[in-house]
Protein backbone atom coordinates (compact mmCIF):
# COMPACT_ATOMS: atom_id res chain seq x y z
CA UNK A 1 0.00 0.00 0.00
CA UNK A 2 3.60 2.16 0.31
CA UNK A 3 4.88 1.60 -2.49
CA UNK A 4 1.21 2.53 -4.29
CA UNK A 5 0.66 5.48 -2.31
CA UNK A 6 4.44 6.76 -3.46
CA UNK A 7 4.02 5.64 -7.19
CA UNK A 8 0.86 7.67 -7.69
CA UNK A 9 2.49 10.52 -5.68
CA UNK A 10 5.46 10.56 -7.97
CA UNK A 11 2.98 10.15 -10.71
CA UNK A 12 1.32 13.13 -9.78
CA UNK A 13 4.53 15.14 -9.37
CA UNK A 14 5.37 14.13 -13.33
CA UNK A 15 2.40 15.06 -14.67
CA UNK A 16 2.03 18.26 -13.06
CA UNK A 17 5.60 19.12 -14.37
CA UNK A 18 5.34 21.21 -17.21
CA UNK A 19 1.32 21.33 -17.36
CA UNK A 20 1.26 24.94 -16.85
CA UNK A 21 2.90 25.65 -20.49
CA UNK A 22 1.47 22.53 -22.22
CA UNK A 23 5.02 21.93 -23.21
CA UNK A 24 5.37 25.08 -25.50
CA UNK A 25 7.96 28.22 -25.67
CA UNK A 26 6.60 30.78 -23.07
CA UNK A 27 9.89 32.11 -22.11
CA UNK A 28 10.45 33.30 -18.14
CA UNK A 29 7.68 35.98 -17.66
CA UNK A 30 9.12 38.78 -15.05
CA UNK A 31 7.17 41.78 -13.52
CA UNK A 32 5.42 44.03 -16.00
CA UNK A 33 8.37 47.55 -16.45
CA UNK A 34 6.63 50.52 -16.62
CA UNK A 35 9.49 53.52 -17.08
CA UNK A 36 8.92 56.05 -14.61
CA UNK A 37 10.35 59.54 -15.51
CA UNK A 38 13.27 60.26 -13.31
CA UNK A 39 12.26 63.34 -10.79
CA UNK A 40 13.68 67.18 -12.12
CA UNK A 41 14.45 65.35 -15.43
CA UNK A 42 13.08 65.50 -19.22
CA UNK A 43 12.67 62.65 -21.80
CA UNK A 44 15.13 63.74 -25.28
CA UNK A 45 13.83 61.24 -27.85
CA UNK A 46 16.65 60.35 -29.71
CA UNK A 47 17.38 60.27 -32.82
CA UNK A 48 19.67 61.72 -35.92
CA UNK A 49 21.25 64.80 -36.21
CA UNK A 50 24.30 66.74 -37.96
CA UNK A 51 27.20 66.73 -35.07
CA UNK A 52 29.88 69.66 -35.17
CA UNK A 53 30.36 72.58 -36.99
CA UNK A 54 30.28 73.55 -40.71
CA UNK A 55 30.87 77.30 -41.91
CA UNK A 56 30.72 78.90 -38.01
CA UNK A 57 33.96 77.57 -36.76
CA UNK A 58 35.36 81.23 -37.29
CA UNK A 59 37.74 80.22 -34.20
CA UNK A 60 39.71 77.45 -36.94
CA UNK A 61 39.47 75.14 -34.01
CA UNK A 62 38.61 71.96 -36.43
CA UNK A 63 38.11 70.00 -33.33
CA UNK A 64 34.69 69.57 -34.33
CA UNK A 65 34.11 68.82 -38.46
CA UNK A 66 30.12 68.17 -38.99
CA UNK A 67 28.96 64.46 -39.30
CA UNK A 68 25.52 62.86 -39.11
CA UNK A 69 25.48 60.94 -35.92
CA UNK A 70 22.21 58.90 -33.97
CA UNK A 71 21.77 58.90 -30.32
CA UNK A 72 19.33 57.01 -28.50
CA UNK A 73 16.43 58.28 -26.03
CA UNK A 74 17.43 59.38 -22.70
CA UNK A 75 16.75 61.15 -19.49
CA UNK A 76 18.29 64.72 -19.01
CA UNK A 77 18.34 66.90 -15.85
CA UNK A 78 16.40 70.15 -16.69
CA UNK A 79 18.70 72.21 -15.13
CA UNK A 80 22.53 71.93 -13.57
CA UNK A 81 22.95 70.27 -10.52
CA UNK A 82 22.40 73.17 -7.98
CA UNK A 83 24.15 73.76 -4.32
CA UNK A 84 21.15 72.11 -2.72
CA UNK A 85 21.44 69.01 -4.50
CA UNK A 86 25.14 68.48 -4.24
CA UNK A 87 24.87 69.26 -0.51
CA UNK A 88 22.27 66.81 -0.17
CA UNK A 89 25.44 63.97 -1.35
CA UNK A 90 27.71 66.06 0.96
CA UNK A 91 25.55 65.54 3.81
CA UNK A 92 24.46 61.84 3.40
CA UNK A 93 28.94 60.78 3.23
CA UNK A 94 28.98 62.82 6.41
CA UNK A 95 26.09 61.09 8.26
CA UNK A 96 27.24 57.67 6.52
CA UNK A 97 31.46 58.53 8.11
CA UNK A 98 29.51 59.98 11.24
CA UNK A 99 27.01 56.33 11.58
CA UNK A 100 30.10 54.26 10.41
CA UNK A 101 32.37 55.34 13.28
CA UNK A 102 29.24 55.60 15.83
CA UNK A 103 28.63 51.86 14.63
CA UNK A 104 32.49 50.81 15.45
CA UNK A 105 32.57 52.28 18.53
CA UNK A 106 29.70 50.74 19.83
CA UNK A 107 31.20 47.75 18.52
CA UNK A 108 34.44 47.82 20.53
CA UNK A 109 32.07 48.62 23.96
CA UNK A 110 30.21 45.59 22.99
CA UNK A 111 27.07 47.41 23.03
CA UNK A 112 23.88 46.67 21.10
CA UNK A 113 20.56 48.90 20.75
CA UNK A 114 19.13 47.83 23.58
CA UNK A 115 21.35 50.48 25.06
CA UNK A 116 19.10 53.34 24.55
CA UNK A 117 20.49 55.77 26.37
CA UNK A 118 24.62 55.57 24.57
CA UNK A 119 25.58 55.09 21.32
CA UNK A 120 24.20 51.20 21.47
CA UNK A 121 21.23 52.77 19.55
CA UNK A 122 23.85 53.42 16.58
CA UNK A 123 25.31 49.46 16.22
CA UNK A 124 25.82 47.43 12.85
CA UNK A 125 21.78 46.34 11.98
CA UNK A 126 23.70 42.61 12.27
CA UNK A 127 24.79 43.17 16.17
CA UNK A 128 21.79 41.40 17.13
CA UNK A 129 22.31 38.17 15.33
CA UNK A 130 19.20 36.60 16.86
CA UNK A 131 17.48 38.86 14.20
CA UNK A 132 19.92 38.19 11.21
CA UNK A 133 18.40 35.45 8.07
CA UNK A 134 20.34 32.24 7.43
CA UNK A 135 21.60 33.72 4.81
CA UNK A 136 23.13 36.79 7.04
CA UNK A 137 24.31 34.85 9.36
CA UNK A 138 26.28 32.74 6.39
CA UNK A 139 28.10 35.99 5.02
CA UNK A 140 29.02 37.38 8.09
CA UNK A 141 30.68 33.46 9.23
CA UNK A 142 32.23 33.40 6.15
CA UNK A 143 32.92 36.33 4.94
CA UNK A 144 32.77 39.75 6.59
CA UNK A 145 34.47 38.11 10.12
CA UNK A 146 37.37 37.11 8.33
CA UNK A 147 38.07 40.14 6.12
CA UNK A 148 40.83 42.13 6.76
CA UNK A 149 38.33 44.75 7.85
CA UNK A 150 36.49 43.40 10.65
CA UNK A 151 33.51 46.06 9.75
CA UNK A 152 33.42 45.39 5.93
CA UNK A 153 30.13 45.05 5.02
CA UNK A 154 28.51 45.41 8.01
CA UNK A 155 24.72 47.46 7.69
CA UNK A 156 24.85 50.88 9.31
CA UNK A 157 21.98 51.72 11.31
CA UNK A 158 20.45 54.76 9.28
CA UNK A 159 16.94 54.41 11.16
CA UNK A 160 19.25 55.56 14.30
CA UNK A 161 18.81 59.60 14.67
CA UNK A 162 22.05 61.47 14.45
CA UNK A 163 22.11 65.22 15.88
CA UNK A 164 24.77 67.39 15.22
CA UNK A 165 24.09 70.15 17.74
CA UNK A 166 26.25 70.00 20.33
CA UNK A 167 23.93 70.45 23.20
CA UNK A 168 22.34 67.59 21.96
CA UNK A 169 25.17 64.83 21.95
CA UNK A 170 24.09 61.52 23.77
CA UNK A 171 27.12 60.90 26.17
CA UNK A 172 30.81 61.12 25.78
CA UNK A 173 31.18 58.48 23.33
CA UNK A 174 29.26 60.49 20.78
CA UNK A 175 30.94 63.32 21.88
CA UNK A 176 34.32 61.60 20.83
CA UNK A 177 33.46 60.39 17.77
CA UNK A 178 31.42 63.57 16.92
CA UNK A 179 34.73 66.18 17.27
CA UNK A 180 36.97 63.44 16.08
CA UNK A 181 34.76 65.12 12.32
CA UNK A 182 35.80 68.74 13.12
CA UNK A 183 39.07 70.79 13.22
CA UNK A 184 40.86 71.69 16.28
CA UNK A 185 39.68 74.85 18.33
CA UNK A 186 43.15 76.00 16.83
CA UNK A 187 41.35 76.51 13.07
CA UNK A 188 38.28 77.77 14.22
CA UNK A 189 37.44 81.13 13.66
CA UNK A 190 34.56 83.56 14.56
CA UNK A 191 33.61 81.55 17.18
CA UNK A 192 32.65 78.61 14.76
CA UNK A 193 33.06 74.93 15.13
CA UNK A 194 34.21 73.66 11.84
CA UNK A 195 34.26 70.45 10.37
CA UNK A 196 37.00 69.23 8.78
CA UNK A 197 35.69 68.85 5.33
CA UNK A 198 38.92 66.49 3.64
CA UNK A 199 37.27 63.72 5.70
CA UNK A 200 34.54 63.49 3.29
CA UNK A 201 35.48 60.95 1.75
CA UNK A 202 33.30 59.08 -0.73
CA UNK A 203 34.11 55.21 -1.79
CA UNK A 204 32.58 53.42 -4.20
CA UNK A 205 33.16 50.65 -6.67
CA UNK A 206 32.07 50.01 -10.18
CA UNK A 207 33.04 47.80 -13.16
CA UNK A 208 34.90 48.45 -16.18
CA UNK A 209 32.49 47.49 -19.28
CA UNK A 210 34.96 48.46 -21.49
CA UNK A 211 38.11 47.71 -20.47
CA UNK A 212 36.54 44.23 -19.82
CA UNK A 213 35.55 44.14 -23.55
CA UNK A 214 38.63 45.28 -24.85
CA UNK A 215 40.53 42.19 -23.33
CA UNK A 216 37.94 39.76 -23.86
CA UNK A 217 38.39 41.27 -27.95
CA UNK A 218 41.90 40.64 -27.51
CA UNK A 219 42.44 37.18 -25.97
CA UNK A 220 39.30 36.21 -28.18
CA UNK A 221 37.81 34.86 -24.88
CA UNK A 222 34.35 35.21 -24.04
CA UNK A 223 34.39 34.77 -20.30
CA UNK A 224 37.61 36.31 -18.65
CA UNK A 225 38.50 37.03 -14.85
CA UNK A 226 36.58 39.95 -13.69
CA UNK A 227 38.25 40.78 -10.89
CA UNK A 228 40.77 43.29 -12.59
CA UNK A 229 37.99 45.34 -14.10
CA UNK A 230 36.13 45.64 -10.55
CA UNK A 231 37.54 49.43 -10.03
CA UNK A 232 37.52 51.27 -6.39
CA UNK A 233 38.07 54.68 -5.63
CA UNK A 234 37.43 57.00 -3.01
CA UNK A 235 37.42 61.25 -3.60
CA UNK A 236 37.32 64.06 -1.19
CA UNK A 237 34.05 65.61 -1.97
CA UNK A 238 33.34 68.63 -0.83
CA UNK A 239 33.66 71.93 -3.47
CA UNK A 240 36.55 73.48 -4.06
CA UNK A 241 35.56 76.98 -2.70
CA UNK A 242 38.44 78.66 -3.27
CA UNK A 243 38.34 78.78 -6.81
CA UNK A 244 36.11 82.17 -6.82
CA UNK A 245 39.62 83.48 -5.91
CA UNK A 246 42.10 81.17 -7.25
CA UNK A 247 40.65 81.84 -11.13
CA UNK A 248 40.54 85.40 -10.99
CA UNK A 249 44.05 87.25 -10.31
CA UNK A 250 43.79 90.64 -8.83
CA UNK A 251 40.02 90.52 -8.41
CA UNK A 252 37.45 90.45 -5.20
CA UNK A 253 35.70 87.63 -5.21
CA UNK A 254 35.75 86.54 -1.35
CA UNK A 255 32.36 87.14 -0.96
CA UNK A 256 31.40 84.23 -3.24
CA UNK A 257 34.27 82.11 -1.85
CA UNK A 258 32.69 82.65 1.87
CA UNK A 259 28.77 82.36 0.90
CA UNK A 260 28.27 80.73 -2.68
CA UNK A 261 27.74 76.90 -1.16
CA UNK A 262 27.09 77.41 2.45
CA UNK A 263 24.51 80.78 2.46
CA UNK A 264 20.79 79.61 1.13
CA UNK A 265 20.12 82.73 -1.13
CA UNK A 266 22.75 80.69 -3.32
CA UNK A 267 20.59 77.13 -2.85
CA UNK A 268 19.27 77.06 -6.25
CA UNK A 269 22.21 78.43 -7.88
CA UNK A 270 24.19 75.90 -9.85
CA UNK A 271 27.42 73.77 -7.77
CA UNK A 272 30.73 75.33 -8.92
CA UNK A 273 34.51 74.11 -7.61
CA UNK A 274 33.44 70.22 -8.85
CA UNK A 275 35.82 68.62 -10.49
CA UNK A 276 34.85 65.75 -13.28
CA UNK A 277 35.77 63.30 -10.96
CA UNK A 278 33.23 64.65 -8.45
CA UNK A 279 30.79 64.17 -10.72
CA UNK A 280 31.08 61.01 -10.92
CA UNK A 281 30.99 60.41 -8.08
CA UNK A 282 27.98 61.88 -7.39
CA UNK A 283 26.62 60.12 -10.24
CA UNK A 284 27.07 56.92 -8.38
CA UNK A 285 25.89 58.29 -5.13
CA UNK A 286 22.69 59.08 -6.84
CA UNK A 287 22.16 55.89 -8.64
CA UNK A 288 23.19 53.83 -5.54
CA UNK A 289 20.79 56.18 -3.67
CA UNK A 290 17.75 55.63 -5.98
CA UNK A 291 17.95 51.58 -6.11
CA UNK A 292 18.23 51.35 -2.38
CA UNK A 293 14.39 53.29 -2.58
CA UNK A 294 13.52 50.80 -5.28
CA UNK A 295 14.51 47.43 -3.51
CA UNK A 296 13.15 48.69 -0.37
CA UNK A 297 9.46 49.14 -2.28
CA UNK A 298 10.22 45.86 -3.97
CA UNK A 299 10.70 47.42 -7.18
CA UNK A 300 13.54 46.85 -9.71
CA UNK A 301 16.46 48.67 -9.84
CA UNK A 302 16.82 52.11 -12.29
CA UNK A 303 19.07 52.50 -15.11
CA UNK A 304 22.07 54.41 -13.76
CA UNK A 305 23.37 58.05 -13.40
CA UNK A 306 25.87 59.48 -15.14
CA UNK A 307 27.41 62.46 -16.93
CA UNK A 308 26.04 62.58 -20.44
CA UNK A 309 28.42 62.27 -23.53
CA UNK A 310 28.91 65.59 -25.47
CA UNK A 311 26.88 63.48 -28.57
CA UNK A 312 23.76 63.48 -26.03
CA UNK A 313 24.45 66.99 -24.52
CA UNK A 314 24.79 68.61 -28.34
CA UNK A 315 21.58 66.83 -29.35
CA UNK A 316 19.76 67.55 -26.05
CA UNK A 317 21.01 71.49 -26.49
CA UNK A 318 20.12 71.94 -29.69
CA UNK A 319 16.18 71.33 -28.62
CA UNK A 320 15.29 69.18 -31.63
CA UNK A 321 16.42 72.32 -33.54
CA UNK A 322 18.82 70.61 -36.56
CA UNK A 323 20.54 73.89 -37.52
CA UNK A 324 19.97 75.94 -34.63
CA UNK A 325 23.45 77.93 -33.89
CA UNK A 326 22.02 78.44 -30.03
CA UNK A 327 19.90 76.59 -27.45
CA UNK A 328 16.98 78.83 -28.78
CA UNK A 329 17.58 78.37 -32.58
CA UNK A 330 18.00 81.86 -33.54
CA UNK A 331 21.66 83.03 -34.49
CA UNK A 332 21.03 85.86 -32.10
CA UNK A 333 21.91 86.68 -28.64
CA UNK A 334 18.87 89.14 -27.85
CA UNK A 335 15.21 88.61 -27.78
CA UNK A 336 13.02 91.44 -29.95
CA UNK A 337 13.04 93.17 -26.45
CA UNK A 338 16.45 93.79 -27.19
CA UNK A 339 17.35 91.32 -23.30
CA UNK A 340 20.11 88.20 -23.87
CA UNK A 341 19.09 85.28 -23.78
CA UNK A 342 21.89 83.84 -21.52
CA UNK A 343 24.20 84.28 -18.64
CA UNK A 344 27.61 84.99 -20.32
CA UNK A 345 30.01 88.22 -21.06
CA UNK A 346 28.49 90.20 -23.56
CA UNK A 347 30.92 92.66 -24.02
CA UNK A 348 34.83 93.19 -22.80
CA UNK A 349 34.99 93.96 -19.02
CA UNK A 350 30.46 94.17 -19.44
CA UNK A 351 29.64 91.12 -17.38
CA UNK A 352 26.60 92.52 -16.19
CA UNK A 353 24.47 93.45 -19.22
CA UNK A 354 22.57 90.28 -19.25
CA UNK A 355 21.39 90.88 -15.47
CA UNK A 356 23.59 89.14 -13.99
CA UNK A 357 27.51 89.01 -12.56
CA UNK A 358 27.95 86.09 -12.05
CA UNK A 359 25.68 82.48 -11.83
CA UNK A 360 21.90 82.94 -11.87
CA UNK A 361 19.42 80.26 -10.20
CA UNK A 362 19.09 77.12 -12.61
CA UNK A 363 16.25 78.00 -13.86
CA UNK A 364 16.85 81.38 -15.19
CA UNK A 365 16.03 82.72 -18.61
CA UNK A 366 13.94 80.35 -21.06
CA UNK A 367 14.37 76.79 -21.30
CA UNK A 368 14.86 75.40 -25.53
CA UNK A 369 12.26 73.02 -26.61
CA UNK A 370 13.37 70.28 -24.63
CA UNK A 371 12.47 71.94 -21.21
CA UNK A 372 16.35 72.06 -20.51
CA UNK A 373 17.50 75.43 -18.62
CA UNK A 374 20.39 77.28 -19.43
CA UNK A 375 22.00 74.75 -21.93
CA UNK A 376 23.97 78.22 -22.92
CA UNK A 377 25.27 80.15 -20.94
CA UNK A 378 25.97 80.18 -16.39
CA UNK A 379 28.07 77.46 -15.98
CA UNK A 380 29.78 75.30 -18.33
CA UNK A 381 28.94 71.77 -17.64
CA UNK A 382 31.05 68.08 -17.52
CA UNK A 383 30.55 65.45 -20.07
CA UNK A 384 31.73 61.80 -20.20
CA UNK A 385 33.81 62.23 -22.85
CA UNK A 386 37.41 62.43 -23.22
CA UNK A 387 39.00 65.40 -25.11
CA UNK A 388 40.95 64.58 -28.35
CA UNK A 389 40.66 66.92 -31.40
CA UNK A 390 40.63 64.54 -33.87
CA UNK A 391 37.79 62.34 -32.09
CA UNK A 392 34.75 63.14 -34.67
CA UNK A 393 36.72 61.41 -37.67
CA UNK A 394 36.94 58.12 -36.00
CA UNK A 395 34.12 57.86 -33.41
CA UNK A 396 31.29 55.42 -34.52
CA UNK A 397 28.41 57.28 -35.59
CA UNK A 398 25.82 55.31 -33.48
CA UNK A 399 25.73 56.91 -30.08
CA UNK A 400 29.28 58.56 -30.29
CA UNK A 401 31.93 58.79 -27.42
CA UNK A 402 35.26 58.10 -26.52
CA UNK A 403 36.38 57.69 -23.43
CA UNK A 404 39.62 57.02 -21.54
CA UNK A 405 40.76 56.66 -18.39
CA UNK A 406 44.45 57.95 -19.39
CA UNK A 407 43.28 60.82 -21.00
CA UNK A 408 42.51 63.23 -18.26
CA UNK A 409 41.38 66.30 -20.67
CA UNK A 410 37.37 66.06 -20.65
CA UNK A 411 35.25 68.16 -22.62
CA UNK A 412 33.54 70.93 -21.60
CA UNK A 413 30.05 72.38 -23.00
CA UNK A 414 27.58 74.82 -23.28
CA UNK A 415 30.13 78.19 -22.41
CA UNK A 416 29.41 80.25 -19.14
CA UNK A 417 29.09 83.83 -17.09
CA UNK A 418 32.31 84.51 -17.73
CA UNK A 419 32.76 83.29 -21.36
CA UNK A 420 32.18 85.20 -24.71
CA UNK A 421 29.11 83.99 -27.25
CA UNK A 422 31.40 82.00 -29.54
CA UNK A 423 32.09 78.83 -26.38
CA UNK A 424 27.34 79.41 -25.97
CA UNK A 425 27.22 77.80 -29.13
CA UNK A 426 25.73 74.31 -29.43
CA UNK A 427 28.66 72.90 -31.02
CA UNK A 428 31.83 74.89 -29.83
CA UNK A 429 33.99 71.73 -27.51
CA UNK A 430 36.15 73.05 -24.98
CA UNK A 431 38.21 70.62 -22.55
CA UNK A 432 39.54 70.91 -18.93
CA UNK A 433 41.50 68.46 -16.35
CA UNK A 434 39.41 65.75 -14.50
CA UNK A 435 41.16 66.86 -11.23
CA UNK A 436 40.56 70.77 -11.83
CA UNK A 437 37.39 72.70 -10.24
CA UNK A 438 36.62 75.86 -11.64
CA UNK A 439 34.47 78.48 -10.34
CA UNK A 440 32.36 78.32 -14.11
CA UNK A 441 32.22 74.70 -14.34
CA UNK A 442 29.38 72.25 -12.89
CA UNK A 443 27.06 69.73 -14.72
CA UNK A 444 23.84 67.98 -14.96
CA UNK A 445 22.97 64.03 -14.74
CA UNK A 446 21.47 62.12 -17.72
CA UNK A 447 19.76 58.49 -17.53
CA UNK A 448 19.05 55.83 -20.53
CA UNK A 449 15.73 55.07 -21.30
CA UNK A 450 15.25 52.07 -20.87
CA UNK A 451 13.66 49.63 -24.01
CA UNK A 452 11.86 51.38 -26.52
CA UNK A 453 9.08 53.45 -27.55
CA UNK A 454 6.56 51.74 -29.28
CA UNK A 455 6.70 51.52 -33.21
CA UNK A 456 3.51 53.04 -34.53
CA UNK A 457 2.94 52.27 -38.57
CA UNK A 458 1.22 55.33 -39.43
Amino acid sequence: MKKLLVFVILTSFLLSCGSKNRGELIGVKQKKWYGEKPFGMTLIEGGAYIMGKADEDVAQLQNAPARTVTVPDFYMDETEITNSEYRQFVYWVKDSIALAMLARKADELELGEDNKDGIGEFSFQDADTSKLSEFQKYMRENYYDVNEDLYAGRALNWDADLTWNTEDYVDQNYAEIMDSLYLPPEYWYDGQIKLDVEKLVYKYTWFDAEGAAAESKRTRKQFIDRKPFIKQKQIQIYPDTTVWIKDFTYSYNEPMHNDYFSHPAYQDYPVVGVSWQQAVAFCNWRTKYKNSYQRNKGKPNVSRFRLPNEAEWEYAARGGIPSGTYPWGAPYLLNDRACFLANFKPLRGDYASDQAVYTVEAKSYLPNDYNLYNMAGNVAEWTNSSYETGAYDYVASLNPNMSFDYEKRKVVRGGSWKDVAYFLRVSSRDYEYADTARSYIGFRTVQDYLGSQKVKIK
